[in-house]
């Protein structure tokens, strides 16, 4: 796929995701939820990352806003958790992004 296939929409998305991981410690969050099958409560990341709520929270709050993290409220705890989609979408805009060949779900890989 070239670049003149990527529509203006489709490529400010794909520059807001890579904006939101371009901090270590928002990849360290997304590499922590990514191991968890239940939502989080913000405290408990917090308490694994060993750093302050303000500062997780605003990472959470940027991971959130590009759709990487769903989240939920539980009592008076918010919980997050890697969004599923994000699972599949954000490694082909990746591949597209370095030109590599883009395998639909089922499509055999030729070599």
């Amino acid at each position: 796929m070239s670049e003149t296939s990527l529509d203006r929409e489709t490529v400010e998305e794909y520059a807001r995701w890579f904006r939101a991981l371009a901090d270590p410690t928002r990849i360290r969050i997304m590499r922590f939820l990514s191991g968890r099958p239940e939502p989080v409560p913000v405290g408990e990341i917090v308490d694994h990352l060993r750093l302050h709520q303000s500062t997780v929270s605003h990472h959470l709050k940027i991971l959130h806003s590009v759709r990487f993290l769903t989240r939920r409220r539980a009592g008076a705890s918010i919980q997050y958790a890697v969004n599923p989609r994000c699972i599949t979408e954000f490694p082909g805009a990746a591949d597209i992004l370095i030109g590599a060949p883009v395998h639909s779900c089922g499509e055999p890989e030729s070599g």
